[in-house]
């Protein structure tokens, strides 16, 4: 149901107007500078840093469980592994592959791939077998970087990469048999900037990032210097309003944009200090914030909603913090979230790893994604054939204020679409002859409101994807894996609505085959060693056949709108409660433990 808060009028514009004025210079400096980038700047990644540890040497630009390292320390490592990678023949263009959880040397390799004009492949560990060894092949790495903790995902990729791409170990401890020590080797190397950070221009690409698209395996969006520039500036500064003494505490895995991009834009380009966790922790967030004298952090909705389900205590406002930036933060615990914490400036914001545009709150309103000044429609969509609605001249119909459509965006020489390394799954994202004969739109695969001058609200996800535990799942990966299971004939995967629970939880309608037992807890075992953690379903219901369009694909509306219900299905209905334990009856009981919020994932 539309409250008054799905809509923003000339009068809440006003009155955040005005709480701006303070730091409006700055601001408009910030969101100056993004109008200014051009991809033939002479900025990046590395140009920034180097700045930052001339100007502010002894300034901490990174915090990581007790060790701190300066602009100049960090700067004088990135430099180091630079050379040792160029000695390995890695040059402009070429692709690291980086397998990494959270951790220092992570950040470092990725400066130091940014300053040979090289890219670095963001590999997620939590990937494995053929999935991984898919993403291995997408960015046809020159060498791989592996750390700690991170060689049980490489060695569960199949086929392994081929012995001529270099393997180098950059974690702890002892070196694994065949890699090569990164940290020995750095040892005797030169401290000096490489002459090659100055010739690397914005508009080239600096990392890849996966992500699940709309339909397939993981693909790797192009993340260029040029948009990781304008996010420091036009979010990190302009939107923030992020000054040199702030803390950003990040929590979230580096090898996704929010934390490679967003946050660490931020910071360097505002010569502020980097607090990175090696993961999130409900229990142990807020100690971290105040240890790190954090004034900012990133979030995802999911990790909202774990900070309230802690048990109120007196130390909930105990803390320096005074913005935090994110998306998902679902409007029903917005406020709830606000006050308890004590947080003054909440900048929720849209965005994606492939996309063209970024709607920012910037200006403090509530229960909004946010504002954006360039081009994009929302557009009618027919949720059950899941496509946008054509006119009968062929042409798409703008939505009205306060009414749910799907959010396009307008590709031009100003605004470009960076797309995937897969020219296919590139040209699949756009939408063409959308107003008029010729013109090309990005699909966003997002069902979002529109609130009113230029601002929108988040709905929901369409097509072959849906997020779960702050992670987009693919259907199609998940389908791969269910069919591989014993048993099984087919599987349809989509995402359900749960309660007290942000995105879409995973659910499966399987066909087995004939004469075939549901085996509920090989099927767990197996995926969870195939899929990573937020991708297995929570449900499974077992059907007798599936129905398909005529086009042959499989119709999930109905298996959507029925969803884990009891009382609507007549099929046999299982559950992940336990993972050891496997699938077990989804019964009447355990269902209206579910609607209660008592059951977690």
């Amino acid at each position: 149901m539309e409250t008054h808060h799905d809509r923003i009028g000339l009068l809440d514009f006003g009155r955040a107007a005005l709480g701006l004025l303070p730091s409006a210079i700055s601001s408009l400096w910030a969101t100056l500078k993004v109008y200014a980038l051009t991809p033939d700047s002479h900025q990046s990644i590395g140009s920034i840093l180097e700045y930052q540890a001339e100007n502010v040497p002894d300034k901490d630009c990174l915090l990581f469980e007790g060790q701190r390292w300066s602009y100049r320390d960090f700067n004088a490592w990135a430099n180091r592994i630079a050379h040792v990678l160029k000695t390995h023949g890695v040059g402009p263009g070429d692709t690291v592959g980086l397998l990494f959880e959270n951790c220092p040397e992570l950040l470092a390799c990725v400066a130091a791939v940014a300053k040979l004009g090289a890219v670095a492949g963001m590999l997620n560990p939590k990937q494995r077998g053929a999935v991984l060894s898919h993403s291995m092949r997408t960015i046809q790495p020159r060498l791989m970087v592996i750390g700690d903790g991170c060689l049980p995902a490489l060695h569960s990729a199949s086929p392994p990469q081929p012995d001529s791409v270099p393997r180098l170990w950059a974690g702890m401890g002892p070196v694994p048999r065949g890699l090569v020590d990164l940290p020995a080797a750095c040892a005797g190397a030169s401290t000096a900037n490489p002459p090659s950070t100055g010739g690397v221009r914005a508009g080239a690409p600096c990392y890849f990032i996966f992500t699940s698209g709309t339909t397939g395996l993981p693909k790797a969006s192009v993340m260029t210097h040029l948009r990781w520039l304008r996010s420091g500036y036009g979010m990190g500064q302009a939107a923030m309003r992020l000054r040199a003494d702030d803390v950003f505490y990040c929590p979230l895995p580096f090898h996704h944009n929010n934390a490679l991009t967003l946050c660490w834009s931020a910071v360097l380009t505002s010569g502020a200090t980097l607090a990175m966790a090696r993961k999130f922790s409900a229990s142990g967030f807020w100690r971290d914030i105040r240890a790190s004298g954090a004034t900012a952090f990133v979030y995802i909705g999911e990790l909202c909603r774990y900070l309230l389900n802690q048990p109120p205590g007196p130390h909930d406002r105990d803390h320096r913090v005074r913005v935090v930036i994110g998306n998902g933060l679902r409007p029903e615990i917005w406020d709830e979230f606000q006050q308890r914490f004590g947080i003054a400036h909440i900048c929720e914001f849209y965005g994606s790893s492939e996309g063209n545009l970024v709607f920012i709150n910037a200006f403090g309103l509530p229960r909004t994604a946010g504002f954006t000044s360039l081009p994009y429609a929302i557009v009618a969509f027919d949720t059950a054939n899941e496509r946008p609605v054509r006119d009968a001249r062929g042409f798409m119909r703008r939505v009205a204020v306060g009414e749910a459509g799907l959010l396009i965006t307008e590709v031009d020489a100003g605004h470009p679409f960076d797309g995937y390394t897969d020219a296919e799954a590139t040209e699949a994202k756009l939408l063409h002859d959308v107003f008029k004969k010729g013109d090309v739109w990005i699909n966003s695969g997002d069902l979002v409101r529109s609130q009113g001058l230029r601002h929108i609200a988040f709905v929901d996800r369409v097509g072959d994807t849906f997020r779960w535990k702050g992670e987009n799942v693919a259907t199609t990966e998940v389908e791969r894996a269910i069919g591989a299971v014993k048993g099984v004939a087919q599987a349809s995967v989509y995402g359900v609505a749960v309660a007290h629970s942000d995105g879409r939880a995973g659910m499966a309608a399987v066909v087995l085959h004939p004469g075939a037992a549901f085996d509920g807890r090989a099927m767990a075992q197996d995926l969870c060693r195939a899929l990573p953690v937020y991708a297995v379903p929570i449900f499974v219901r077992i059907i007798k056949a599936q129905e398909t369009t005529g086009t042959f694909k499989l119709r999930k509306v109905e298996l959507k709108q029925q969803g884990f219900d009891p009382a609507l299905v007549d099929e046999p209905l299982f559950v992940l409660l336990d993972r050891d334990h496997g699938y077990q009856p989804l019964t009447r009981a355990i269902h209206r433990r579910i609607l209660a919020g008592t059951v977690r994932w």
